[in-house]
């Protein structure tokens, strides 16, 4: 990062001219967050496609659909630190500001600043507050997410765990790990894949399907999607009996 750089910029270049650089920038972690669900996959990026407004990110670790029409700006970030070392990353953000995506350089500034050289620096902007973590809370044991990727895990079965919000469908496909409850998340988590599902935010699942494939929808209390969609043969899911309902 130069003396001229700073900490977060916008780029005043359209999404699908960065997103061409990510395999440059070593491993990236893509994250993003809706319904109480933060849905990462990690490592590098073998190949960004562009097609009919949609970049797809592809490579062993990295499964994603991006809708470029969604994407109003492009922010450059390198406030991040981890132990001591500059986590920078990429903001994806619509017209409202909202973030709809993260991509985090997990190798460090050095590979992230040289890819963007011709681009910056951009128009500073203020970073936003950090908002203080809330008090963790214990999982409970009957909490449906918990007991819905242990009935997969034991099933053996792959199952694919996919996030779908607006600009955004990423998804995942591997045997289940055993669910680790913590901080009041359930978290499952692979080498290049993490999941981390707030308590309670799972109150039911809208089945879709049929006896080959089923796909499990996760609702809130309230009947509304999260985004949150499970996709396998039905024995994965065999043991689950409640919350269910066909949609």
């Amino acid at each position: 990062m130069s003396d001229q750089t700073a900490d977060r910029e916008i780029l005043d270049v359209a999404a699908e001219t960065i997103l061409a650089l990510l395999p440059r920038m070593g491993r990236i972690m893509l994250g993003t967050q809706a319904g109480g669900t933060t849905h990462e996959r990690i490592g590098e990026i073998e190949a960004v496609t562009i097609d009919n407004g949609t970049a797809r990110l592809s490579g062993p670790c990295h499964d994603s659909q991006i809708d470029l029409s969604q994407i109003a700006t492009v922010i450059a970030d390198r406030s991040g630190r981890m132990r001591e070392r500059i986590l920078p990353k990429l903001e994806m953000q619509d017209r409202q500001g909202i973030t709809l995506f993260s991509l985090h350089a997990l190798d460090g500034p050095e590979l992230f600043d040289k890819a963007l050289a011709p681009f910056s620096p951009g128009r500073p902007v203020t970073p936003p507050e950090r908002k203080p973590s809330s008090s963790a809370q214990d999982v409970p044991a009957d909490d449906l997410a918990i007991v819905t990727f242990q009935a997969a895990h034991e099933s053996g079965e792959p199952v694919t765990i996919e996030m779908r919000r607006a600009g955004l469908v990423q998804a995942w496909t591997g045997e289940v790990p055993e669910p680790k409850p913590a901080m009041g998340f359930i978290n499952v988590m692979t080498k290049d894949f993490h999941l981390h599902l707030m308590a309670g935010a799972v109150a039911r699942w809208r089945k879709l399907g049929d006896t080959q494939k089923v796909e499990l929808h996760a609702e809130t209390a309230d009947g509304a999607l999260t985004g949150l969609v499970l996709r396998a043969a039905p024995q994965a899911f065999a043991q689950l009996t409640e919350a269910v309902h066909h949609g």
